[in-house]
């Protein structure tokens, strides 16, 4: 990792995040298995490890995750104090490099290439900073280096809890062949399922189909599997990267079925999305509700503006059109959601005009 013509990128993943912060602060969760999330309602949004031991895993279903582990405790998301905690790790990155990109509270890319600190290996910089995290957090860390993103965060998976695994240049196409595709980061559960099916178990035989081939039955990401299979990742650690979106949703504990339950149940979700538009200054063009029904079933309505969506009415007006689409009601609703797309800044409010006055 000392050439100077290669990056170093690290990847530092905590480790079962939300459940470690309520297993710290709450002794006496320690040891048990955690679930951060609903008990009876909506879904898993992470597991502690000793929970992840009976099959439970973020995004599963709380009532599938309590039949796999019946002494599953669970706990509310306490999201400001995630995001103080996300705050003083990143805080930490900053003192290393300026090139930092988080990819969610509990995840970010360093390129360390060049750093603050001159520390020539990569690995001693992984090192320090999972150290400091746990001095200064209590939560553990692990960290994938290599010298390209993709191979970085398959890296930090590879020794978790509290583990740090490096791929240096010479050994990264062959890490890569002995991996299943399922575990690629950008290969989704889906995706996966067709590699599979046409008999692209692992990365030795993704590495073995032509550029063509993949193109063909993947399209634009025909180009990005057939320079992974390879240990080739171009993509550049970019800071502070614009959002997409901005959403918000959630999990009634019994089930609306009225057309005013459901209006309200939309309004309930404006307030957090909007607040994130205030914060930035930025707002999207496109306005997305999602209706999750009883049996699970899930539709999207959304319509898309000609400039930004500029005040909290005009978020509410669009959002309640959208949603009352799926009336008359043919099923209960489980799960309301609201989000905003197509981002931008909003447009400042006009001052009102000057009042023209007779020169008498």
């Amino acid at each position: 990792m000392a050439d100077p013509e290669i990056r170093k990128i690290i990847h530092v993943d905590m480790d079962a995040f939300y459940a470690s912060v309520e297993q710290r602060d709450d002794p006496s969760l320690r040891g048990l298995p955690v679930a951060v999330g609903g008990r009876q309602r909506g879904v898993v949004m992470a597991a502690s490890y000793e929970a992840r031991k009976f099959g439970v895993r973020s995004a599963m279903a709380s009532v599938t995750a309590k039949r796999l582990c019946p002494d599953l405790v669970f706990v509310r998301p306490r999201f400001d104090v995630y995001k103080e905690v996300s705050q003083q790790i990143r805080a930490i990155f900053l003192d290393y490099t300026p090139l930092v990109e988080p990819l969610s509270l509990d995840e970010a890319y360093l390129d360390v290439t060049t750093n603050l600190k001159n520390i020539p290996l990569a690995s001693d910089i992984a090192r320090e900073i999972r150290a400091r995290i746990l001095e200064v957090t209590g939560l553990t860390a692990s960290a994938g280096v290599s010298y390209n993103k993709f191979l970085a965060k398959l890296a930090s998976d590879y020794r978790k809890p509290n583990g740090q695994t490096v791929i240096p240049p010479e050994k990264g196409p062959g890490f890569v062949e002995g991996l299943d595709v399922g575990r690629f980061h950008g290969v989704g559960p889906k995706t996966a399922e067709k590699m599979k099916r046409l008999g692209i178990h692992t990365g030795a035989d993704l590495k073995a189909q032509t550029l063509e081939f993949l193109q063909q039955y993947f399209g634009s990401s025909g180009g990005y599997y057939h320079a992974i299979a390879r240990g080739h990742d171009e993509r550049r650690v970019v800071p502070d990267r614009p959002r997409k979106s901005v959403g918000s949703e959630t999990t009634f504990m019994e089930d609306l079925g009225k057309p005013q339950e459901i209006v309200d149940g939309v309004l309930s979700v404006l307030d957090d999305v909007w607040g994130y538009c205030e914060r930035t200054g930025i707002a999207g063009r496109t306005v997305t509700v999602k209706v999750k029904y009883a049996d699970f079933q899930i539709i999207t309505r959304s319509k898309t503006l000609v400039t930004p969506v500029n005040s909290r009415a005009e978020l509410e007006q669009t959002s309640v059109e959208l949603v009352r689409q799926i009336f008359p009601l043919e099923k209960r609703v489980r799960l309301l959601g609201v989000s905003l797309s197509n981002m931008g800044p909003r447009e400042a409010t006009p001052p009102p005009e000057p009042q023209l006055t007779l020169g008498l």
